[in-house]
């Protein structure tokens, strides 16, 4: 819109009151064709006080997820724009909901959810991979006489199913050359998965990180552990239908910003993720398993190769509408905001 200037009467006429009703109508109009142009046609964004754009980040793995909190904990966003309101869930598949209903533009949330609601037609918009982690690891006692995979045959096996440890699992199996029909699955939330180890209800058992210290700490003499990195995990960060790139790029850019900062001082970096957990996870837990994490804030064909793979797991386990090619998943994937925060980020063919 182009400013213009108009004379300014030196004393006003009067104004009838079908006048001033047509006066508040009018700049009701006008007040909200400037919001608007402001957002850019940006559904759910709106500018604060400081000139910046207000993004709604809804978090579930602080490790995971790591450039967003210290990102946000060193105030970095400011330098691109940007207020960030950073909300705290659960899961990754919560997180993702709220992006589904509206309450935020952006989920922190593993690739498996992202993949589930993918392939269920759900409208969702993979912009960036956050992190990567490979530090898997299936529990089992003395008594259980679990010394390799190919031990599992005939185990009853305790985990979350349908999450990523039971992806985990399967890719445990295979390398073993089991099928999942060689073992019995018992569905646990994730923190039962050691009561049930100590009380002998289960052979062996899959986890979240979260609890792999209370598992060895509870089991003591009995603990044992088979260690698997075949599977890369990946944070990633999705977005709303409809996010402008400009905002997305901003977004990157800073994640990026973050990350880089980050590699130069892990040590702050633990600190910064700590502080934004605000209890939710201790110091001792954050600086051993932070390692275990590799941030980059990337688009790359190894994450393409991977969301296709576990598609086709979905698939055979959910049934879901859904196709699991990679045309489909492309579709939901956008690289332009992060090929314009940066470029050698995005590898994909």
């Amino acid at each position: 819109m182009t400013h213009q200037e108009f004379p300014v009467p030196t004393t006003p006429p009067p104004v009838s009151p079908r006048g001033t009703r047509a006066a508040a109508a009018l700049a009701a109009v006008l007040a909200l064709m400037t919001l608007l142009t402001a957002c850019g046609g940006d559904a759910g964004f709106a500018s604060t006080s400081t000139g910046t754009t207000r993004v709604t980040i809804a978090g579930s793995d602080y490790l995971g997820g790591a450039p967003v909190y210290t990102a946000t904990e060193n105030g970095q966003w400011a330098a691109n724009g940007l207020t960030p309101q950073v909300q705290s869930f659960a899961t990754g598949r919560d997180a993702l909901n709220a992006v589904l209903g509206g309450q935020a533009q952006y989920a922190v949330v593993g690739d498996l959810p992202a993949v589930s609601a993918v392939l269920a037609g759900r409208k969702i918009e993979i912009v960036a991979a956050l992190s990567g982690f490979t530090d898997w690891r299936l529990f089992t006692t003395a008594a259980a006489s679990v010394t390799r995979f190919a031990d599992l045959k005939g185990k009853k096996i305790g985990l979350p199913e349908g999450t990523n440890v039971q992806y985990a699992l399967d890719g445990m199996l295979t390398a073993a050359g089991l099928k999942p029909g060689d073992v019995t699955l018992v569905n646990l939330a994730p923190n039962q998965v050691t009561a049930a180890l100590a009380r002998g209800d289960i052979d062996a058992g899959l986890t979240f990180p979260s609890f792999y210290d209370a598992t060895k700490a509870a089991l003591g003499a009995e603990y044992r552990e088979l260690r698997y990195t075949g599977y890369t995990y990946r944070t990633l960060l999705v977005a709303a239908p409809g996010t402008a790139a400009r905002t997305s790029t901003a977004v990157l850019r800073t994640l990026t910003t973050a990350a880089g900062t980050a590699a130069k001082d892990p040590a702050a970096a633990r600190k910064a993720v700590v502080a934004q957990a605000k209890g939710a996870l201790q110091p001792g837990f954050v600086d051993a398993y932070y390692a275990s994490y590799h941030y980059a804030v990337t688009l790359d064909e190894p994450l393409l190769k991977l969301l296709v793979a576990e598609g086709a797991w979905v698939k055979s386990t959910q049934k879901p509408a859904g196709t699991p090619d990679r045309a489909t998943f492309l579709q939901h994937i956008d690289p332009a905001p992060l090929k314009s925060a940066a470029p050698q980020a995005v590898t994909l063919s």
